[in-house]
């Protein structure tokens, strides 16, 4: 018998808020409006643009979570799984902590650099289905920056099954991931300049990597206590 009750709409939120202010995330699309902005200062296509490339980024990470929930349900390997996560949430909750203290050294949770020249090039074919293709791209290559937060909620929603109310979890999830990066644009457009949000995130960026990683440790706690019994979810809102 579990000992516990938590409740999942909390720790789905407050773990969606953490994963949002992640500077991999926030990275990129300063990138892809700086491109923008350098090639034409026409601020509307900007708009256009970066929306088109968030939605792409929120569809690929739902999509994505809507696969990975059934595969786990459709093979039942929740609870080695939920364990198994929960160690590895863990380890990439002390990388980032490591990071606050002593960031660029040694392993980090970053887009590998192999990939930044990709970005690059997409961001500047400054179209639609350029952005698309970006969205898509970005949402895969910075999962190890954003990854762990995204598994750890995925693992404990298996438990709830298929239905709509894990469904909009899930789409609340990624709404919530994606809002600062609709912000970031806003501002961009209502006069902020680019360089203004990247040397913020750049001073930010440390602060952002310790809260992240003291949320994944309580995340990875709470998995593997899930994983035992000694915790139970509570799906009802």
């Amino acid at each position: 018998m579990a000992l516990t009750q938590l409740p999942a709409l909390p720790i789905l939120i407050t773990t969606a808020l953490v994963d949002s202010i992640n500077p991999c995330a926030i990275g990129v699309l300063v990138l892809l409006i700086s491109t923008l902005l350098a090639l034409s200062d026409n601020k509307k296509n900007m708009i256009k643009v970066g929306l088109i490339y968030i939605s792409a980024v929120f569809l690929t990470y739902l999509l994505a979570g809507i696969g990975l929930l059934y595969f786990i349900q459709q093979f039942n390997i929740a609870k080695p799984l939920g364990i198994l996560v929960g160690a590895i949430v863990i380890f990439l909750g002390l990388v980032e902590i490591k990071d606050f203290f002593w960031y660029g050294k040694g392993f980090s949770l970053t887009i590998p650099s192999s990939q930044v020249g990709k970005i690059k090039e997409y961001a500047k074919k400054a179209t639609i289905p350029g952005a698309i293709v970006m969205g898509m791209f970005v949402a895969a290559v910075e999962l190890p920056c954003t990854g762990g937060p995204y598994l750890a909620i995925l693992t404990v929603l298996e438990s709830m099954g298929m239905n709509f109310k894990v469904f909009w979890y899930l789409v609340l999830y990624n709404l919530i991931f994606v809002l600062p990066l609709v912000i970031i644009l806003g501002l961009v457009y209502y006069g902020m300049s680019a360089e203004t949000v990247k040397n913020w995130k750049n001073k930010q960026r440390k602060w952002m990597r310790l809260f992240t990683g003291i949320t994944l440790l309580i995340l990875g706690v709470l998995l593997i206590m899930f994983a035992n019994g000694l915790i139970n979810i509570n799906s009802a809102f």
